[in-house]
């Protein structure tokens, strides 16, 4: 009976783990169209996969009468299981307890988790939605958000951390989501910002609400904050399991290859006739690269920020690779200060985790104009040529259409370090465009007549793959519909690649 007792008793105790806040507080979350954290948990999961850790862990505050307000669990579920049968560790805020605010308690299961997945290289899986610091507990709470943060640092790099935000993150707590390597956020249900719509108005006197501030749209469009959006919890924790298939468990491993049958041999006409014979003819860079890769399944990265550039995950043969590409249709593909700053984070982390990068290039420069100077273009732009050149894993770069100037050598080419460069037949690789080559040499000494001469005889001497290929520049010029093939072929060549630069610290990226 002794015994009985006492197994019953753990059985009662891990009821009211679950149970969190209470049934009342669940039915609230489940109003506003929220998940708890355990229907988002098994969600997320395999089924049948989820191991809980410190199920039974409680506060250990006693100023404001909280000693007598204790629930199992203290707000945070934290614990491993599998994504597509892969170990991963996570942590889940429950909103239905305090908030899900954070104490020094479940700030410390936080930080066990982040240990443990270190340790077995395995990536990290936050699911936020917490309403900040634990007022009650004062210093001991921002000390555990520091320790959070301390641990995201040391794991960048080598093991993916992913942060999910399915509710509201303000304060101290928005930083742990910004050091980690991707960010979800669901429309309307997310909010994310350092200083809340109050705040803004007493210091400032601006008005604005919680959505314009740090909502989805806000941070997806504007900040580039959020790198995914989905519209519901649902849909946003399957882009989360979309996203690990393309990923390895750690920076030690290569990302996990999947069976298809997509032929590596495939050609296609189509692409033949993509590129406008006309160079300042807009078109969709994103139809050269579903043509080109496994089954048209493309994960965009950031897709709604800086759509002058493309950035994304793909596979070819199986195989998963990094696509970074120039995007005519937005902006004529200029590179300009965001989206310097989104390749070049792309870039660094498919370096960190062996990801081959593979790179579309169709350039005219960098944006011109005070905005971006005042800005910092030059420091921005610098990110980019940084991240590539800095870049050990396989690179190949296809040169489409446009490569001038610096931006040539930005985009990944020869000479910062790719190891296969192809162009098609359009591509224009010069110091610049033949009307402002033609402006600057001759200026005011020829006609209107002669200037047009002049320009066709630039563009025909200057703006094609040869005289780049004639250096060794570009090492095969190809028929567009043989772009697959040939990017097969160069993944392949460059399996075995091992490069390592030398020995430092930690190199001075232009921040």
């Amino acid at each position: 009976m002794e015994l009985d007792k006492k197994y019953s008793q753990l059985v009662e105790l891990n009821k009211q783990a679950e149970l969190g806040g209470g049934k009342e507080r669940i039915e609230k979350q489940h109003s506003v169209g929220k998940k708890t954290a355990r229907e988002r948990i098994l969600q997320l999961l395999d089924p049948g996969t989820f191991r809980e850790i410190d199920k039974l862990v409680t506060h250990r505050s006693f100023d404001f009468g909280m000693q007598d307000k204790k629930y199992l669990g203290d707000g945070v579920i934290t614990g491993y299981g599998k994504i597509h049968n892969r170990l991963v560790y996570l942590f889940a805020q429950d909103f239905t307890v305090f908030g899900g605010s954070l104490s020094r308690a479940n700030a410390d299961k936080i930080v066990k988790i982040q240990k443990m997945a270190l340790q077995m290289g395995a990536p990290v899986i936050g699911l936020n939605d917490s309403g900040g610091a634990r007022i009650q507990e004062g210093v001991e709470s921002l000390a555990g958000y520091a320790d959070i943060f301390y641990n995201n640092v040391i794991s960048s790099g080598v093991i993916p951390q992913i942060s999910a935000i399915l509710g509201p993150c303000a304060g101290g707590a928005v930083y742990s989501p910004a050091l980690t390597d991707f960010i979800f956020m669901v429309n309307n249900n997310s909010h994310m910002f350092v200083t809340g719509p109050d705040v803004i108005k007493t210091v400032t006197h601006e008005e604005v609400t919680k959505e314009a501030l740090g909502g989805a749209i806000t941070h997806s469009t504007k900040s580039g904050l959020a790198h995914f959006t989905g519209n519901d919890e649902e849909q946003t924790l399957m882009m989360i399991r979309e996203l690990m298939s393309f990923l390895p468990s750690n920076n030690m491993e290569d990302p996990p290859v999947k069976t298809t049958i997509d032929p590596p041999d495939r050609m296609e006409e189509s692409l033949q006739e993509l590129v406008p014979a006309d160079p300042n003819k807009p078109y969709d860079m994103h139809e050269i690269i579903d043509q080109v890769i496994d089954n048209k399944h493309f994960l965009e990265v950031q897709p709604e920020y800086a759509k002058n550039i493309i950035c994304g995950f793909a596979r070819f043969h199986g195989q998963p690779v990094g696509i970074v590409a120039n995007q005519p249709n937005h902006l004529a593909g200029v590179l300009d200060i965001n989206s310097s700053t989104k390749a070049a984070r792309f870039v660094r982390f498919c370096d960190a985790f062996n990801l081959p990068l593979i790179t579309f290039v169709d350039v005219p420069g960098f944006l011109p104009g005070t905005a971006q100077e005042y800005g910092g273009i030059i420091k921005h732009g610098a990110k980019l040529l940084f991240a590539f050149s800095e870049a050990t894993v396989a690179k190949i770069t296809i040169i489409i259409r446009k490569a001038y100037g610096g931006a040539y050598d930005v985009m990944s080419s020869k000479h910062i370090g790719a190891d296969v460069n192809f162009a098609y037949p359009t591509a224009e690789i010069a110091v610049m465009g033949p009307e402002g080559a033609i402006n600057i040499l001759l200026k005011d000494k020829i006609t209107a007549e002669e200037k047009i001469t002049a320009v066709n005889e630039y563009r025909e001497k200057f703006a094609n793959p040869y005289k780049a290929a004639a250096l060794g520049y570009i090492d095969e010029i190809i028929q567009p519909r043989d772009t697959r093939r040939k990017i097969m072929d160069a993944l392949e060549m460059t399996r075995n690649k091992r490069k390592s630069n030398p020995p430092r610290k930690h190199g001075n990226i232009p921040l």
